[in-house]
């Protein structure tokens, strides 16, 4: 299973979430699956999708789901001690570990060598952290986001692309539906 493939299968599993995906292919790839509203793609500024989900989940009540890459993570390492030491149980981190920077031509990260990014995530001391592959994200997503518990969830899966369209909705539009989403839930 590829990134693509993992994302896709979170579509029938996101519903009423406020969710932030990493820059490039991964967003695209999720305009692409499901275009939504409730959807904040990242069109730049790699390695703060996680640290953006964060902040969001800190200051409103609805549930948050970053979906973030390993290669993005790896780039702003300490936003795994931030979410520990900054709990909001209505926050699920994915990240989706395909061991390459997909983006740029799979590249391969040090999550695809000898870094585990759930054993730093669990020494930084996030207390739920899951690792799965890429079948079982879509069942783990569900659990986190019914749960009551802040749960970062890596998911390991194949590396590897498949073609997808730009997204050449205005970012200035994507901005302002979601932020109206984001008010409409905390009415």
């Amino acid at each position: 299973m590829i990134r693509s493939e993992v994302t896709k299968s979170l579509i029938p599993v996101i519903t009423d979430e406020l969710v932030i995906c990493n820059i490039g292919l991964p967003s695209q790839e999720l305009y692409m699956h499901d275009d939504q509203p409730t959807n904040f793609y990242m069109l730049g500024t790699m390695g703060l999708c996680s640290s953006i989900g964060l902040g969001l989940a800190l200051t409103q009540k609805g549930r948050v789901l970053a979906i973030d890459g390993d290669g993005s993570v790896l780039t702003n390492f300490g936003t795994l001690a931030t979410i520990a030491n900054n709990v909001a149980n209505n926050f699920t981190l994915l990240i989706i570990d395909n061991g390459s920077y997909g983006s740029t031509g799979d590249q391969p990260t040090y999550a695809g060598m000898k870094t585990s990014l759930a054993a730093v995530a669990k020494a930084c001391g996030t207390e739920n952290v899951v690792e799965c592959q890429g079948e079982d994200a879509a069942e783990e997503v569900k659990k986190a986001l019914e749960s009551d518990q802040m749960t970062i969830i890596v998911c390991k899966c194949e590396s590897g692309n498949v073609d997808v369209p730009i997204i050449e909705t205005n970012p200035i539009y994507i901005r302002e539906r979601f932020m109206e989403q984001v008010r409409a839930k905390n009415k």
